[in-house]
């Protein structure tokens, strides 16, 4: 992934948020500066108040919340026209077409109209409802209706889109299409994303870098793979035929090793353990279909996170 931008998509420096007795965001401090950043938690862990906070529709109690060097609670307007925002609630009109839609909210954000008119038809075919693009939205699917909402989030061409569950209500076929429109975002056009979602496959096959909240706090945040870790303290080995007779040839080479599954975690990972390995399924008679370092998947690391904090 190219490097991370100068400035920072959104920082927050102890924001706290109350609706009445409730903490919706409490001290939350962050900086999300790369290209694709996933904001992952369970309904009520706060996710749709910071987005509001951070599009200047609410204003947090205390702390500092910045917008690619703006402030969001004085700079609201020019934050809306460098920022595109796609809301998870239905909230489309039903009779225009979606080009004409998706014209009016580009001339709303400031285009001239031959620009908007031109924008429009570019964004509807990035999203894939060129054809469809003069049909009235009530008539239009699910997940049609989620391409309009992410069309008018790109159409004045903003630095930051903001993602309220994209994939929300979408069958499997529209989910995996949604999911690679998202990724072309940030890796093909160049556009900063933040994704707010509860499921972790989304994130993890979106984004580069996540933020987790849970009841109004961040638990855990960072590069994906910076929470994965690259380092391996053991081998994860799946064998098919003599499964015992390759467990305890293992044991023979005094490898320790404990049952996952199907598969074996063999204790080591350096170059000694894997010709262990290999001469142990020869001994056996064993055949080896994977073998690989034993770490944590990033659904493991971030379930985790939610459940621990």
């Amino acid at each position: 992934m190219d490097a991370a931008p100068a400035t920072a998509a959104i920082t927050a420096t102890g924001v706290s948020k109350r609706f009445g007795t409730v903490d919706a965001l409490s001290d939350v401090t962050l900086a999300i500066d790369g290209m694709a950043t996933g904001l992952l938690g369970a309904n009520g862990a706060g996710k749709s108040t910071l987005m509001r906070a951070l599009l200047g529709l609410v204003r947090p109690d205390a702390g500092a919340l910045s917008v690619l060097g703006l402030d969001a609670a004085h700079d609201q307007r020019d934050i809306r026209l460098r920022v595109g925002y796609m809301p998870e609630r239905e909230c489309l009109p039903r009779d225009p077409s979606a080009h004409v839609f998706v014209v009016h909210l580009a001339e709303l954000r400031g285009l001239p109209r031959r620009a908007a008119v031109l924008r429009a038809s570019e964004v509807l075919f990035q999203v894939g409802l060129e054809e469809e693009r003069s049909r009235p939205i009530g008539t239009f699917s699910t997940g049609m209706r989620q391409r309009v909402k992410l069309a008018q989030a790109l159409v004045h061409g903003p630095e930051l889109v903001v993602l309220d569950e994209p994939t929300a209500g979408l069958d499997p076929a529209g989910r995996e299409e949604m999911l690679q429109l998202v990724r072309r975002l940030s890796l093909d056009l160049g556009v900063r994303v933040l994704l707010s979602s509860h499921v972790l496959e989304d994130i993890s096959r979106t984004c580069d870098a996540v933020v987790v909240l849970r009841d109004g706090h961040v638990v855990t945040s960072g590069r994906l793979d910076e929470l994965r870790g690259a380092d391996a303290t053991a081998v994860q080995v799946r064998v098919t035929g003599d499964v015992a007779g390759f467990r305890a040839a293992l044991l023979r080479r005094s490898l320790t090793t404990e049952e996952a599954g199907d598969r074996l975690v063999v204790q080591g990972a350096d170059a000694a353990v894997l010709d262990a390995v290999r001469d142990a399924a020869a001994e056996a008679g064993a055949g080896i279909r994977e073998l690989h370092p034993a770490v944590p998947t990033v659904e493991d690391i971030l379930v985790g996170a939610m459940e621990d904090a």
